[in-house]
């Protein structure tokens, strides 16, 4: 996906937004980058790919190459970025996280003639190019990102540096990411993630609403444009992507995945599910507070049957090959042999995708001596590709096991019926679960429900996407 990280203050900036770019490190594992602005020398820019290597040991020289008191930096999964663009409304850097699934359309109907694109690998455009040319079409800023909000399906979170050094940030046009705003004594700064400018020593000033647009400088944060009324927030970003000290919309990311935990073994209790169970553990590291959650309200103790071994191998899947990640993955699990050998476990994992590293790590603890491994997954069966960010969106559908069953079981025929076949009160959900606890290897499968999953984030129904497990917009 991506993260960013800027700031304007009345010293030099360097230093907060490398460390706080840093702290976005979970969302992106392709590109990091900074842009800064001085009066003297303008803007400056650096990009590595930071496939194998940290961000910080990427840019731990910048502070020798680079000075401004006002700078940005960009994590992404993708295009590198940011990008320093000459244009009518002047010299500036932009950095934007989200999709955009319509560039040839737009580049066709608004572009055409007018120029060229940079090709990236495989020839696409890179988005955040696209996104500068469509700004570059209105009078000012503010008018531009409108346009981009208005013209461009998918989403687009963005940040600008402009050449008086103070720093644009928009919020996508319904809120699917966070951008929040953190003040100081020194400046302000717009981050992705709350914590990363607590760290810094910057308190909450505000977070932005779906479309505002704000304009921070050393001595005040401006609202340009007044956020809209539609919000559809990430759901995953508490399920899965947020790093645990964040909050987005009120809610931190660690206080919900306990309430989610707890809803599952509320659920499992109810039925009568897995009541053997000698230890509770989570997939690490955003499976662990969802079965703290699970342990605190059934009662059964948590454990940490195995761990990951990360001082050399901190990431599965920065390896471009599925066959690599795999083969990492297995390296860095570390097993407790008293805890599982003879033991019926229960693991919870934040979701279950293609399920092949999965099956490895179920595999993993058979061949350790585990009696029984049990599996429940805190988001409802993935039934979608992502449309809006770039979780599953790589993914072709029929990659999702989910899918993979339904046809399994029913042909298209059964793509009819996904609602059903989420739901575990069915006929058609339960086949589901049984069939792919049988491909995978669990004692037993269950998915937390989207009500479940609701009820853990707090927020009202409608403010929350929920695409990827109903399909619905």
């Amino acid at each position: 996906m991506g993260g960013f990280f800027g700031a304007v203050t009345k010293k030099d900036a360097m230093v907060d937004v490398f460390f706080g770019t840093d702290y976005h490190s979970h969302l992106g594992t392709r590109r990091g980058g900074m842009a800064a602005y001085d009066p003297e020398i303008g803007h400056q820019r650096e990009i590595h790919n930071i496939q194998n290597s940290p961000f910080r040991t990427k840019f731990e020289k910048v502070f020798d190459e680079m000075r401004g008191f006002a700078a940005i930096g960009c994590i992404s999964d993708f295009e590198p970025q940011p990008l320093l663009i000459r244009s009518k409304l002047g010299v500036y850097a932009i950095c934007n996280i989200g999709v955009v699934n319509n560039a040839d359309e737009l580049i066709n109907e608004y572009l055409a003639g007018g120029g060229y694109f940079d090709s990236m690998t495989g020839g696409r455009v890179n988005p955040t190019e696209l996104i500068a040319a469509l700004i570059n079409k209105k009078g000012d800023f503010v008018e531009g990102i409108k346009f981009v909000h208005q013209v461009v399906k998918g989403t687009t979170t963005i940040i600008i540096l402009t050449d008086k050094g103070s720093i644009i940030a928009a919020r996508d046009r319904v809120g699917r990411l966070p951008v929040q705003v953190g003040r100081n004594d020194e400046g302000y700064c717009v981050s992705f993630e709350s914590f990363a400018y607590q760290k810094l020593g910057y308190e909450d000033y505000k977070e932005l609403g779906p479309a505002e647009i704000v304009e921070i400088t050393a001595d005040s944060c401006t609202q340009l444009s007044a956020p809209g009324k539609e919000m559809k927030m990430c759901s995953f970003l508490w399920s899965y992507y947020g790093y645990p000290n964040s909050t987005y919309e009120g809610v931190n990311v660690e206080i919900m995945r306990y309430r989610n935990g707890g809803i599952m073994a509320a659920h499992d209790k109810e039925v009568g599910n897995a009541e053997t169970v000698d230890y509770v553990g989570g997939v690490p590291d955003s499976g662990t507070p969802h079965a703290i959650g699970y342990a605190n309200q059934s009662h059964i103790p948590f454990a940490r049957a195995f761990i990951k071994y990360t001082p050399t191998w901190a990431r599965s899947f920065t390896p471009q090959k599925q066959i690599e990640r795999n083969r990492i993955a297995k390296m860095k699990q570390v097993p407790v042999h008293d805890l599982i050998k003879d033991k019926n476990l229960l693991f919870v994992d934040d979701s279950i995708v293609r399920g092949t590293q999965l099956k490895g790590t179920v595999d993993f603890l058979y061949d350790n001596g585990a009696k029984s491994v049990h599996m429940r997954s805190a988001c409802p069966p993935i039934m979608y590709s992502c449309k809006y960010l770039n979780f599953t969106r790589a993914t072709d559908e029929m990659e999702l096991i989910a899918r993979q069953i339904v046809m399994e079981l029913e042909g298209e025929e059964g793509f009819k019926h996904l609602e059903e076949y989420s739901d575990p009160f069915t006929e058609r959900g339960k086949n589901l679960r049984k069939s792919i606890a049988e491909k995978l290897n669990f004692a037993s499968l269950e998915f937390q429900s989207l009500e479940g999953v609701i009820k853990a984030i707090g927020l009202e129904p409608c403010k929350l996407c929920t695409y990827c497990w109903n399909g619905k917009e």
